[in-house]
């Protein structure tokens, strides 16, 4: 029937781009694999090259993308929620959901990504103690984390109401920019594997700045740069002092990996200590929280919100 092929059109129209973008999203990944070696061939031996090709492919890509797992939730809650709110046009619903998720996104993103450049050493350390080296490598990829993790909320936003194309569009024209950078810079002897780590920064730059444009450009959002920005910053800052002297005190006193772990566990409380005194989250954005109800009553027991 007409019907049946409307729909069954409808999925297609949805499922091509997010295959599309999937396979960028391998594509991607592959632009190191037949950049750095023969890149890095030019001024060392392909034994050395290889060696650095494994610590970025390996370790590097691992480790910053273990951060995406936690978020992929809010990103696919979205499709379907957003989907819902644009049928029924209910705008204010869709200007909370959204404006909520990216929030909630720069709330784990950016700790992942300073936590992660702060104890890049630490962390090599205790994960790869035979061969902990990478550090710089893994600082510099760091930076992928909080544009990846923004730009996974935003194109679950942008598939949600219609845009299914955007999410493809803008991760080519980061892998465009990122293959340039790598055969630009991977074989100056300056930066060597360090360039690929820049170039992937620099593409995913690029993809959040074209998706967040857009989201921009179709929905209303309603994001305070103080909550949003300059105060998630200040609790990051705080977490990382008090992380890195706890870590320091403890380097003298007990092993590196036990002083590592202790210190990311602290890293975290502090976080969510500083998240929650600085009242970057409203009333209706905690109880968006699972158990964001009971959350909430145990922060007005404690006179935190009134």
């Amino acid at each position: 029937t007409p019907i049946k092929s409307s729909a069954a059109s409808d999925v297609y129209k949805r499922q091509i781009p997010m295959s599309l973008s999937s396979i960028m999203s391998s594509f991607n990944k592959n632009i190191d694999s037949f950049t750095v070696v023969s890149g890095l061939k030019k001024f060392m031996t392909e034994r050395d090259a290889k060696a650095q090709y494994g610590i970025l492919g390996g370790k590097v890509d691992t480790l910053t993308s273990l951060p995406l797992s936690i978020n992929i939730a809010f990103a696919t809650a979205l499709v379907p929620t957003i989907s819902r709110a644009i049928a029924s046009g209910d705008k204010e619903t869709t200007t909370k959901r959204v404006s909520f998720s990216l929030m909630a996104s720069m709330l784990i993103g950016l700790p992942c990504t300073i936590g992660m450049m702060v104890f890049a050493d630490p962390i090599l350390h205790l994960l790869y103690p035979a061969q902990p080296e990478g550090a710089l490598l893994l600082q510099i990829s760091s930076l992928t984390i909080i544009f990846t993790i923004l730009d996974q909320t935003i194109n679950g936003t942008l598939q949600g109401i219609g845009k299914v194309m955007i999410p493809a569009i803008s991760l080519g024209c980061g892998m465009l920019a990122k293959l340039v950078i790598n055969l630009l810079l991977v074989s100056n002897p300056s930066f060597g594997a360090n360039g690929a780590a820049i170039g992937s920064v620099v593409c995913h730059m690029v993809a959040f700045s074209i998706a967040f444009t857009t989201l921009r450009k179709n929905i209303k959002l309603n994001l305070r740069i103080g909550n949003f920005l300059i105060k998630p910053i200040i609790a990051t800052v705080i977490m990382s002092i008090c992380s890195l002297f706890i870590y320091n005190v403890l380097l003298g006193i007990i092993s590196q990996a036990l002083a590592t772990i202790i210190a990311i566990i602290f890293a975290m409380v502090i976080y969510a200590i500083s998240v929650v005194a600085l009242k970057i989250l409203s009333k209706e954005e905690i109880f968006m929280i699972p158990y964001g109800q009971k959350i909430y009553k145990v922060l007005e027991k404690l006179g935190i919100y009134r």
